[in-house]
């Protein structure tokens, strides 16, 4: 049986179904009760069964208006599904004690009022009229309770979805907080020590050459691990709303990046000095040339590099870094890489509503192309 209960539930019943199918179903049963003949059970019966079109938006009025035919036409279904539809819609006790009483009375009382029976048969008549109009009540009260508890029981389920969203979210920043103590213990230490030893190097050497070449290490040791430390605190906010830790670069600060990056790069900056730009915008745009920048280090050592950056009418900014084939007289560096930076780039310009492109040229060398909306994406 609950097969089958659940079949019908799950069968694509189309919209107008529950709404018609009512109506229908008194139709055919004030037809058969009181024939095809005009007559005033029969119209009474009729509209009985056409007002059930209403039944969810006046519960009550049409419950009244079916009481006639039920009174005069002795027909059911009309009245049973009005009563049963204000159990469903209006569990007030009050009114479901009214309402019933009334169908009773209209069951009860004989139409006309003269065709009273013996007492047995008005006794059996009363307990009849009692039981079916408890029936609908009874149904209704039971559907309005069944539906209740499975909205209760999405909303558990839901509360469930949510607390371990937050656990894993808490699993989460328990695991960042982690990390940052690693890369703050392995990284910050190495750094630390490369910035000594290039500050040694500084002081006690007398070549010029050598000890500007110092002089830059120790400034990119220093800015590393301004960099690391901001990351830290990003990894140890646990996505939380925090303030920046330290200044993060923009395009302002791209010469100051081509100067250390030890590279033959030539800038072109064609933007407007005035332009509107979000921080985010002008952020990803420095890690793009500065990611570029440090590919070209690894896979292309001793290419000419040209460095690009442009406002596009109507397109936003356009960040473009092309280099050369390799020197092969220039020793590669052997730098690791973990073949992430470029999939990194373009997921960053995609979540501003922007779009990278990388790929090789016919001269051998290589193009990273990425454009940026003025504003980043909401």
């Amino acid at each position: 049986m609950s097969t089958v209960a659940a079949r019908l539930r799950t069968f694509p019943w189309p919209p107008w179904a529950p709404v018609v199918a009512p109506m229908l179903f008194a139709t055919a049963d004030a037809l058969l009760v009181n024939g095809t003949a005009p007559s005033l059970a029969l119209w009474l019966s009729l509209l009985a069964a056409v007002v059930l079109l209403w039944r969810r938006r006046f519960p009550v009025a049409v419950f009244l208006v079916t009481l006639p035919g039920l009174h005069i036409g002795y027909i059911w279904f009309a009245p049973l599904i009005a009563l049963y539809t204000i159990a469903v819609r209006r569990p007030d006790r009050r009114l479901l004690l009214g309402t019933g009483l009334l169908l009773a009375v209209a069951h009860f009382v004989p139409y006309p009022a003269s065709q009273w029976g013996s007492a047995r048969q008005t006794g059996l008549s009363a307990a009849d009229a009692l039981v079916n109009a408890a029936t609908p009540i009874a149904l209704g009260l039971l559907v309005r309770t069944r539906r209740e508890l499975a909205d209760r029981l999405d909303e558990l389920t839901s509360s469930r979805a949510r607390e371990d969203r937050l656990l894993a979210d808490q699993v989460l920043a328990t695991e960042r907080a982690r990390l940052a103590r690693e890369m703050h213990d392995v990284v910050a230490h190495q750094v630390s020590l490369i910035s000594l030893q290039a500050g040694a190097v500084q002081v006690s050497t007398d070549d010029s050459r050598a000890r500007a070449g110092a002089g830059t290490i120790r400034e990119l040791s220093v800015r590393t691990l301004d960099e690391l430390r901001h990351m830290v605190g990003i990894l140890r906010a646990a996505g939380a709303d925090t303030e920046e830790l330290t200044p993060q670069p923009r395009l302002a600060d791209l010469p100051r990046l081509i100067e250390l990056s030890a590279l033959d790069v030539a800038f072109e900056d064609v933007t407007a000095p005035d332009a509107r730009r979000s921080e985010a915008v002008e952020r990803a745009a420095f890690r793009t040339v500065q990611e570029a920048l440090t590919n070209v280090r690894k896979h292309a050592p001793g290419s000419k590099v040209l460095v690009r950056v442009a406002e596009e009418r109507g397109r936003g900014l356009l960040v473009e870094v092309r280099n050369g084939p390799a020197d092969s007289a220039v020793p590669a560096p052997g730098l690791p890489g973990g073949g992430h930076g470029l999939v990194g780039l373009r997921e960053r310009a995609q979540s501003l509503g922007g779009t990278l492109e990388a790929h090789t040229t016919e001269e051998g060398g290589f193009v990273v192309r990425a454009r940026f909306p003025r504003e980043e994406r909401p």
